[in-house]
């Protein structure tokens, strides 16, 4: 017998051995979960929380038998699920301790990690890039015990508020075994597949049939009993800016029942109707997108390879991810990260229809500006211009579409946006030095990588865009490469630039970005200057 083979059985039978030692652990833990009741004299703490369940009487206290995960060891042994009863719950007036709502929620040791090769791992089938739902498969990512063998993603739904559903299972304020009822939740206006949802190299970091799992995989969730969950919403809303009163109100923007709505009249403070303006609303629809990454699409998208991308995520994130490197059989990843929004201003089969003319801003999130009207960036009055540049493109007949994403400060985040905002204005805010300051404090300047951005244009059915606001050369680069055409690119018009903003705009048109006005050179840079905090200090 070769050393090989030798090898192969030696693995076999210690992971027999570590399967039996888990056993043991298992019925340990069930048997004393039956004979070791609550001591009454034990101290309570006001932090266990009963959790109701979906009958009204279960709680953390009295978990039923599929709602427990045992971690068992972390070494090469098999994931098993539990099915633990206790005798009874827990009374209202018994809240439980921390150790006991600890072991009710994970009854067994902690599992850091999976293998492929461990007995009862199954992956769903997931095929990315399949025409047919039912062969592409849905993704799953659930630790709960109906779903965890299955496990075809790493991650976890909901981006980074994944982290606030952890807090409100160890409060006690969510019952981890919630089950949702999606009944009535289904989009109220069609975003139907697209031939790019087949295509696997075209849409890698989200998945195309996120708004439509409770249909598409009914099965799946109803009799097999898997936790599947939509990562895309898709619904309808009227949108209310003052700003776009003000544009109403000169004219800029014509009230057409259709898209552009007069407001209902406003109430005074007695209840009586004001005479006042009341504006206008805007009808549109919109949709929310979480990330949902296919590993091996993003790597070539970023022009990597798999495994260092895993690498990177793993050690980069203070390796909160060890599947990332112990299961490179799991190909799909649900990032911590921010999603993005799409709102669609006219009827939303006309992205599809390249007869209809389309306007489109890709906006990256800045909250101060966006938000709070903050003057040292274009933002908000860019995405303003953008939405009635949208409007009035819809009124001719076509369809304007705004993507927020969520990647404040240049995926840098507002913290050292801000960091870099004191740098510039102690040390002379000039557009020179706009970018420096950025690299001085963050070791780069700007960390949105456009690469993946183009996906959810791909998902809507975009094939061309016939206006784009945005002087973004990183972003016009994404688009055009990615197979979608631009027919015309303006830039935001100078009477809208808040004159702090200067120094951005500058910096931005001498790096390359798009301008339909003069052209500034590095040594024009140097003129460029704003405002000092001691103009503001009066």
């Amino acid at each position: 017998m070769s050393t090989g083979t030798n090898d192969a059985v030696l693995v076999q039978i210690l992971a027999q051995l570590n399967a039996l030692q888990v056993s043991q652990q298992t019925l340990q833990a069930k048997l004393d979960a039956l004979t070791t009741p609550s001591s009454p004299q034990s101290p309570q703490r006001e932090k266990g929380i009963p959790i109701p369940g979906r009958n009204g009487t279960e709680s953390i206290g009295s978990p039923t038998s599929s709602n427990l995960l045992l971690s068992p060891s972390p070494s090469l042994s098999r994931t098993l699920l539990v099915s633990s009863t206790p005798p009874t719950s827990t009374p209202s007036d018994h809240p439980l301790t921390d150790k006991e709502r600890e072991k009710a929620l994970y009854p067994g040791r902690v599992i850091l990690a999976t293998y492929p090769d461990q007995h009862g791992i199954k992956p769903y089938p997931l095929q990315w890039g399949a025409p047919d739902p039912a062969v592409r498969g849905p993704v799953i990512c659930s630790r709960l015990p109906t779903s965890i063998k299955q496990r075809n993603a790493l991650g976890a739904h909901s981006g980074s508020y994944s982290i606030y559903r952890a807090l409100a299972i160890a409060m006690g304020t969510l019952n981890p075994s919630h089950k949702p009822d999606y009944s009535n939740t289904e989009p109220p206006v069609p975003i139907p597949p697209q031939p790019s949802w087949y295509d696997p190299k075209k849409i890698v970091s989200f998945d195309p049939w996120g708004h439509l799992v409770p249909q598409v995989f009914k099965k799946e969730i109803d009799e097999l009993g898997l936790d599947i969950r939509p990562s895309i919403a898709v619904t309808k809303a009227h949108i209310k800016l003052s700003e776009l009163d003000e544009s109403a109100r000169k004219g800029e923007l014509t009230i057409d029942g259709r898209v552009v709505l007069r407001t209902r009249p406003l109430r005074n403070a007695d209840g009586s109707v004001s005479d006042a303006d009341p504006g206008v609303e805007i009808n549109a629809s919109k949709a929310a997108v979480d990330p949902v990454w296919y590993l091996p699409g993003v790597a070539e998208r970023f022009g990597i390879s798999e495994t260092l991308l895993r690498r990177a995520l793993f050690e980069d994130t203070g390796g909160m991810y060890p599947e990332l490197i112990t299961r490179p059989d799991i190909k799909v990843f649900l990032p911590p990260i921010g999603n993005l929004t799409v709102y669609i201003f006219g009827p939303p089969e006309y992205m599809a229809d390249e007869s209809k003319e389309l306007t489109l801003r890709v906006h990256d999130e800045c909250n101060g500006s966006d938000v709070f009207g903050s003057d040292i960036c274009t933002c908000k009055p860019y995405l303003i211009f953008a939405i009635e540049e949208c409007i009035r493109c819809a009124q001719r007949g076509g369809v304007g579409v705004v993507v927020y994403f969520r990647k404040e400060g240049r995926a840098l985040g507002e913290v050292t946006k801000y960091l870099v905002y004191n740098l510039r204005k102690r040390g002379g805010d000039s557009a020179d030095k706009y970018f420096k300051s950025t690299e001085l404090i963050a070791g780069v300047k700007d960390m949105r990588f456009q690469a993946l951005m183009p996906d959810v244009l791909h998902w809507l059915g975009i094939k061309k865009i016939d206006n784009m606001v945005s002087m973004s050369d990183m972003k016009y680069n994404a688009i055009v490469q990615a197979g979608i055409p631009i027919t015309k690119r303006y830039d935001i018009p100078e009477h809208l630039i808040p004159p702090d903003s200067r120094v951005e705009i500058d910096a931005k048109i001498a790096a390359g970005y798009f301008t339909s006005g003069k052209q500034i050179t590095e040594a024009d840079l140097f003129k460029t200057v704003g405002r000092t905090w001691e103009e503001t200090e009066h």
